[in-house]
């Protein structure tokens, strides 16, 4: 079993357009749907996927969540719902009605304070509701999410793309180091494995494990093998290189840990992360 837990769906032909991606950004501006994602992704052995927010519209949460109805490949979806927003309660308990509706996630560069008595609410409620946090955040922001994960560790918080760290075939970020330091003691944090390609300094970006191997100890190192997650950041990977490389980095770098370890990347972690259900 496979479980991409970073996959956007979206549909540029719909009437109303889409808010993301932008007319001009191709290959990214074209319909995104299971129908393009399948012929991708079964072949590498994908089995399901949660479907990660690509809109800040309110009713696109609803549109995921249709989609999904007749997609048994959508195990769970990461919506958009914005903390200061007054109904955002309301439509927290309209959304996760749906058991499929996995959580949120909110875009720290957006500089959204995370010390305000309104947020601190909000993830109260997700945490209440058994809801993930999403964070797509780079290193100044992981002392941040440390707090967040230690002032409520019942939620599960999920960093994105490996905090955006630069990948480069050498040693990482030294601020981006300790910024995951200071993230391992909590274990209600994860982290998505996507992004590394993206972040890799050529292009197409290289396919040989060794170049990722020194970002990848860090996370093993720090946060363990018990905390981290596939994801290939469906479509904007591929202006990185096909589909399958975020993938085959990780069955290679990982299954050298034990076919165990590797069953938790590729789909158990998630699981504990997202409590995503079981769709037969």
């Amino acid at each position: 079993m496979i479980i991409d837990t970073h996959v956007h769906f979206y549909d540029t032909e719909r009437p109303q357009g889409v808010p993301w991606p932008p007319k001009d950004n191709f290959p990214l501006y074209q319909p995104s749907l299971p129908s393009r994602y399948k012929p991708l992704a079964e072949p590498a052995g994908v089995t399901g996927v949660i479907v990660e927010e690509a809109s800040t519209w309110v009713e696109d949460n609803q549109w995921i969540l249709d989609l999904a109805k007749t997609e048994p490949l959508i195990v769970g979806f990461v919506g958009n719902l914005d903390p200061e927003d007054e109904a955002f309660e309301a439509n927290l308990d309209r959304f996760s009605a749906d058991p499929l509706y996995r959580g949120i996630r909110v875009r720290t560069n957006r500089a959204i304070p995370y010390g305000t008595e309104r947020f601190k609410e909000c993830l109260g409620m997700l945490s209440a509701r058994n809801l993930s946090l999403d964070l797509m955040a780079r290193a100044a922001a992981l002392a941040d999410i440390a707090e967040i994960a230690r002032d409520h560790p019942t939620l599960s918080v999920v960093v994105n793309h490996v905090a955006g760290v630069a990948v480069t075939g050498e040693v990482p970020d030294p601020a981006w180091t300790a910024g995951m330091e200071g993230l391992a003691e909590y274990e209600n944090v994860f982290c998505k494995l996507s992004g590394m390609v993206e972040h890799a300094g050529s292009r197409p970006a290289p396919a040989d494990v060794e170049y990722y191997r020194p970002t990848l100890d860090v996370l093993t190192k720090t946060l363990g093998v018990d905390r981290l997650v596939y994801s290939s950041n469906w479509t904007p990977c591929e202006k990185a290189g096909p589909y399958e490389l975020t993938l085959n980095i990780v069955r290679a770098y990982f299954s050298e840990l034990g076919e165990d370890v590797l069953e938790k990347i590729l789909w158990k972690n998630s699981k504990v992360a997202y409590r995503w259900p079981d769709r037969g």
